[in-house]
Formats: C-alpha cells, sequence, structure tokens
C-alpha cells in the first residue's frame, strides 16, 4: 500500500511512503492538471486498492484577493478530481489535526514542520514545498496502518 500526502497550492507538494515508512516520492505540486494526473496515476487503483491519501483541508485567507482565492479553489478541485479520477480514496484533514498528531504544531512557522519531516525522513533533501506532504503521507500511513491492524 502507498500512502499519499498533499499540500495543495502552489507551494505545495506530493509525497508518498510506503508501508514501512520509506519515500516512494516527493515532489513539488505539479502545476498543470495533466501532470498532477501523471503524478497520481502509478498509484491509480487499477485491480483494487493500490494507495490512499490525506489531503490538507485549507481555506481561502482573509485579505486574500479574488483572483489569488479563484486559482486556490480550482488547484483544490483539481486535487479532488484527480483523486476521483484515479480512483484513490481520501480523507480531507485539518492542519491542526495532522500537526499535532506528528508532534510539529506550527501556528504558521513552515520551519517547524521542515524540521520535523527532516527529523522523519533524513534520506530527503526537505524543502518548504516537501515538508508537510512529506508529513501528511506518514500521517496518512500512521492512521490507515492503525485501523488495517484493528480491523
Amino acid at each position: 500500500m502507498i500512502y499519499l500526502g498533499i499540500d495543495p497550492g502552489l507551494s505545495g507538494g506530493l509525497a508518498a511512503v510506503d508501508d514501512q515508512g520509506a519515500v516512494v516520492f516527493a515532489v513539488k505540486m505539479p502545476v498543470t492538471e495533466r501532470d498532477l494526473l501523471e503524478a497520481l496515476q502509478p498509484c491509480a487503483a487499477l485491480d483494487g486498492p493500490r494507495a490512499r491519501a490525506v489531503l490538507e483541508k485549507v481555506h481561502t485567507m482573509p485579505k486574500q484577493g479574488i483572483v489569488s482565492a479563484f486559482t486556490f479553489g480550482r488547484g483544490y478541485g483539481g486535487l479532488r478530481m484527480a483523486l476521483t479520477a484515479t480512483r484513490i480514496p481520501f480523507d480531507e484533514v485539518t492542519p491542526q489535526k495532522w500537526q499535532l498528531v506528528m508532534g510539529c504544531r506550527t501556528h504558521g512557522e513552515k520551519n517547524i514542520s521542515k524540521r520535523r519531516a527532516q527529523q522523519l525522513f533524513p534520506s530527503v533533501s526537505v524543502t518548504h514545498a516537501l515538508a508537510d506532504a512529506l508529513l501528511l503521507a506518514e500521517f496518512c500511513r500512521r492512521c490507515h496502518v492503525r485501523v488495517e491492524r484493528s480491523a
């Protein structure tokens, strides 16, 4: 099973870890819809579940411009549709929830999540674009492995 973490937005990223927590891939958020679909395609559920995803549940910010809010909403909807099209089941989770579980409450300070991701994945060159995606993927793995083992 592959566990995906998705940090939406142009400055976000996609990351995947396997059952053991090893990084399968970590990439900056694809720019086009085609690139996004191609990035998710290897995890597509063709003959049964191969992946599970967690999408960070976010919203527009106060004082965010109209064009910026529209662009962000369009991208978020595109992520949901790409996951649906590839038949990858997903959950949405608030930053507060996953950060609490992962031990890195950031309160908006990106260096906190970057440090935590680097601790968990020392073989990866963690950037701000990849940090949250990696932590979301590990959050997904921890939550779903626990559920699958108790079932």
